[in-house]
């Protein structure tokens, strides 16, 4: 009797839990549903636009970076983009210190040993840090300006042109004040300096953001393999035609002593 009393006991105390985690479950589920909810609410998608200026072997990358509306405290937070150039493309150092010095752009190279009189085809990717600045007719945007450069690319046997993939780049940000929005963003860590000025280094946030483009594709003009007799005949021959030129001007009208 006592065993059978006990086992009712349990059967009871088994009912009453699982009644109750039926009762507590759905209701922590629809709070923690609310929270989620009202998280995404209030996040607003960042959008980066980036777009290629100018036609030829040097162009301009612009690119532009809308907050949502709902950030306060915008003004307390620095914008660093990391950028990857490809192989096809290069950026002069001695440019961005020129541009530094007249306060254009805020962007410097990361990657050494770095050739820009390289081809195409003997180059690597490279990488530069360009910390953005706020838009003065954007209340909520930042903006970024880099000039690069075209790589001269092998002679193709049929199509004139060569392609280049310009990628997006790693948008990081750091505020000197934590604020919830930054949650929504946010999804690791990354190490970068805190600016251009100092070797200091801070813990920036990697945001996610939402791109107008999802690549930037630049069309350089090459050479076309059937021409290459044409272009080293002609170019043999100007080269004789003006050494020639040369030689007769020096004997013409130079001076000479023994």
């Amino acid at each position: 009797l006592a065993a059978r009393v006990a086992a009712v006991r349990a059967a009871a105390w088994l009912l009453l839990g699982a009644a109750t985690g039926l009762t507590r479950g759905p209701a922590a589920a629809f709070t923690a549903a609310r929270s989620d909810a009202g998280i995404r609410a209030m996040c607003s998608e960042i959008i980066l636009r980036q777009e290629v200026l100018k036609d030829g072997f040097h162009r301009d990358l612009l690119i532009k970076v809308k907050f949502g509306e709902s950030i306060e405290d915008l003004h307390t937070c620095r914008l660093l983009i990391k950028q990857d150039i490809p192989a096809g493309l290069y950026v002069d150092p001695y440019e961005l210190a020129s541009l530094r010095e007249r306060n254009i752009t805020e962007a410097v190279m990361v990657s050494e040993n770095f050739d820009i009189e390289a081809p195409n085809y003997l180059s690597k990717e490279s990488e530069v840090l360009i910390y953005a600045r706020r838009d003065s007719q954007c209340i909520d945007c930042f903006q970024a300006f880099l000039p690069v450069h075209c790589r001269y690319h092998r002679p193709h046997s049929e199509d004139g042109e060569a392609s280049i993939v310009v990628n997006n780049p790693d948008l990081l940000m750091f505020c000197d004040q934590e604020f919830p929005i930054l949650k929504c963003w946010a999804h690791s860590e990354v190490a970068a300096p805190c600016a251009l000025e100092n070797e200091d280094i801070c813990q920036w946030n990697k945001m996610k953001y939402k791109s107008v483009y999802k690549n930037v594709i630049l069309q350089v003009p090459v050479g076309l393999t059937v021409h290459t007799s044409l272009v080293c005949s002609v170019t043999l021959l100007i080269t004789i035609l003006c050494s020639t030129l040369i030689l007769v001007a020096v004997f013409k009208y130079g001076h000479f002593s023994l």
